[in-house]
């Protein structure tokens, strides 16, 4: 699906009148997602070269997530989105020429949504292509922001959870702590992309001062925002060190219990063992007071290991 918008005196419009071609060519940005083979063949008279494939979007070396050629600025970064529950990434093709900015990628991510929501609000102002990917990035990085704030409160739960709560579920506290450091993972992954964009886009900016110092300004964030996503990954490894303490205590009570137990009753067993056996002379064979005194025996034998665990305090 191919959405067109122009750009006038900072002011939004999407093109939603006319044939593909027609609209294409008044837009400065060409936002594509989700290409059919009808979407690709109405691109390429934008592109002199063939549209990346998905291998050469996932690549991770700075060579070929950033570059320029003769279609343009090159920028391929990754964005966080949320499905069924869990974060993902995502890696957004940006392709900035001079009269035009085209953004490809595989789904409609939520930043998306919300920036054509808050343009169509008048709540963003971008005069130009470049100025509209800048401030896209700065969008993303205020909603990676939320996301650090959103796993924060949730740490502050699971916190509680494992530190306050006695009869608390350690269990399902190891299930939440992995699903938040997986997040906190990959919005740090989206941070350090984002900074290495940034990066990118003020070296070849130098011609719009503005541009550069809001890109600086963005970057700044990313960086506070770095402290904070290691900070929360520390506190998920301090709390989950905690949650498995809190389960190999609770497994070593239960294991000392089973080792009391089999120490207390190993001499009533012994005594057991030793008045079952069959032999044709025992002294107390014929003893009317036989069976009392072995089963005296034997709760003695039971009672005085536990009392001795008392008094030392193992118990």
């Amino acid at each position: 699906m191919i959405r067109t918008f122009r750009l006038d005196q900072a002011d939004f419009q999407e093109l939603s009148d006319g044939a593909v071609a027609e609209r294409l060519l008044e837009a400065n940005w060409i936002d594509a997602y989700d290409l059919g083979d009808e979407d690709r063949e109405a691109l390429k008279p934008f592109l002199a070269e063939e549209l990346p494939a998905n291998t050469d979007i996932e690549e991770i070396e700075s060579s070929a997530r950033f570059f320029t050629d003769t279609d343009g600025l090159h920028v391929h970064s990754l964005f966080l989105s949320r499905n069924e529950g869990k974060h993902q990434t995502n890696t957004v093709v940006f392709i900035l020429q001079s009269q035009r900015l085209l953004s490809l990628r595989e789904d409609d991510l939520a930043d998306f949504r919300l920036f054509r929501l808050r343009a169509r609000r008048g709540q963003t102002e971008a005069h130009s292509p470049q100025s509209l990917i800048v401030t896209l990035f700065e969008q993303k990085v205020e909603n990676l922001a939320d996301s650090i704030e959103d796993m924060h409160r949730d740490l502050e739960q699971v916190s509680h959870m494992v530190l306050e709560i006695e009869d608390a579920d350690l269990e399902e506290a190891i299930d939440r702590l992995a699903k938040v450091e997986d997040s906190v993972g990959k919005i740090r992954l989206c941070l350090m992309d984002t900074q290495r964009s940034l990066y990118f886009l003020i070296r070849h900016l130098r011609y719009h001062a503005e541009l550069q110092e809001q890109a600086k300004e963005a970057l700044q964030d990313v960086e506070v925002l770095m402290s904070h996503s290691t900070f929360l990954s520390d506190k998920v490894n301090f709390l989950m060190d905690t949650t498995q303490g809190f389960i190999n205590i609770e497994q070593n009570q239960i294991i000392k219990i089973f080792s009391i137990a089999s120490v207390v009753f190993l001499p009533p067993t012994m005594i057991a063992s030793i008045y079952g056996m069959n032999f044709e002379v025992m002294p107390e064979l014929s003893w009317s007071f036989g069976y009392p005194m072995a089963i005296g025996l034997m709760a003695l034998s039971g009672i005085s290991p536990y009392l001795y665990f008392k008094y030392r305090g193992w118990l």
